[in-house]
């Protein structure tokens, strides 16, 4: 158990890495023929089960404080590997990207997951048929057996559920014989396509996309060069710190950039809408607390803000409306009735209506509360617990390991108990 109890919040951190840029060029060095270098590296535990996953295929990795060296070997080839299961962990991330990556190989690969991660979908990879590979999962879900290799094509791909199997094929196309077109409807999260596009140019491939990521054309017979990386901050992550510093005093998170292709830096947006203090400039992000009142947010495009959002909402005046909460089903929990449970114990009603999540703001009162295993219900609940009568005990707190490790140390570093 964790207890927090009504604190006020100053003072500057450093923003944690980025973890999903952080795994995508993971993958892009395993593919480069040479040694990479990747400089503040998120060791949160789905990173590390994608350096593991690299391992597997060929890679070596060495790490060095929050620095790894990564050796590819261009592409994946069958006398490299040094297993035939590639292990997810709870990462659907790493789970979507790496199955059309590990279907270069002309070998069967079992690709596993665990946990939470088994009951996410997975029926989109099965559209690796259509790229020369045999593909198929357990009715939908993990775990996936692919033989390859694909060769390259034409692909149709539905991008509602997730960009994170597009990703992959973005990583793995370029390396096959073909060139390819892949022809995508209903594309969510677009931004973090274009993140994987930005990464994919740094290590020398070369794709290209209409306006509205409806059509890529990917040539074939391309080559990954080594690269070096430094990982930028995360906005996924200083988001619940940006909010705790709009509910509870004052704070400065160092190292985001505005510029950044990052959905969650909308955070800024939905502060100042909600009535708070924002300054950015110089890399940093500085927000500070004043009266607070209800707003109106479309999530879909970044479905990791709803848990920092119903965190801040709680403390706003009046009812808040964030849209998109349909995309919640398939997370680490599902994170749209997590949030309603646990925010009920502390008092606060959270109302859900198909795609919408309405929130009113009120009193916080003190509540033991379950994390459901997922790390943003755990951060959410913290940061919320920042305004409480009371004191709030959260079950599980290790589960933020899976993307900021340092949430808890950052957070008391920042807390002054009232």
């Amino acid at each position: 158990m964790k207890v927090i109890r009504s604190s006020t919040i100053k003072g500057a951190i450093a923003a944690p890495p980025s973890k999903s840029a952080t795994i995508r060029v993971i993958a892009a060095s395993l593919l480069a023929s040479g040694r990479s270098e990747i400089r503040n590296l998120s060791i949160c535990d789905d990173a590390l089960a994608a350096l593991g996953i690299v391992e597997t295929l060929g890679a070596e990795v060495h790490i060095d404080g929050d620095h790894v060296f990564i050796t590819g070997r261009e592409g994946i080839k069958k006398e490299h590997l040094k297993g035939r299961t590639i292990r997810c962990c709870e990462s659907g991330l790493c789970i979507r990207m790496f199955t059309p990556v590990a279907g270069l190989v002309d070998e069967e690969l079992v690709i596993e997951g665990s946990g939470s991660l088994l009951s996410r979908p997975m029926r989109m990879v099965e559209g690796l048929k259509d790229l020369g590979a045999q593909c198929e999962t357990a009715n939908g879900f993990p775990p996936v057996r692919i033989k390859g290799g694909i060769n390259g094509g034409t692909l149709h791909l539905n991008g509602s559920e997730s960009s994170q199997f597009l990703t992959g094929l973005l990583m793995a196309l370029p390396l096959c014989s073909k060139d390819s077109v892949i022809e995508v409807s209903d594309l969510k999260s677009g931004s973090y396509v274009e993140m994987t596009v930005s990464i994919l140019k740094e290590f020398g491939i070369g794709l290209s996309h209409d306006r509205y990521m409806r059509r890529f054309d990917v040539p074939g017979n391309q080559t990954y060069r080594p690269c070096v990386c430094t990982i930028e901050g995360d906005w996924s992550g200083a988001s619940f710190m940006l909010v705790a510093g709009a509910i509870a005093g004052s704070v400065k998170v160092k190292g985001l950039a505005i510029g950044s292709s990052q959905a969650d830096k909308a955070i800024a947006e939905v502060l100042e809408q909600a009535g708070a203090k924002v300054d950015i400039g110089n890399g940093c992000v500085s927000v500070e607390k004043d009266r607070l009142k209800g707003f109106r947010f479309d999530a879909t495009n970044c479905p990791d803000l709803f848990p920092p959002l119903v965190a801040l909402a709680a403390s706003c005046e009046g009812k808040s409306t964030i849209l998109g909460a349909e995309r919640l089903k398939y997370k680490e929990s599902n994170r749209a009735l997590a949030l309603a449970s646990e925010f009920a114990k502390l008092g606060i009603e959270v109302l859900l209506s198909g795609d919408s999540m309405e929130v009113k703001g009120g009193r916080i009162e003190g509540a033991t509360v379950s994390t459901h295993n997922d790390h943003r219900i755990a951060m959410a609940c913290a940061v919320a617990a920042l305004n409480c009568h009371g004191e709030v005990a959260i079950d599980n707190p290790a589960c933020v390991f899976k993307s900021y490790p340092s949430f808890f140390e950052d957070l008391e570093v920042l807390s002054k108990v009232t």
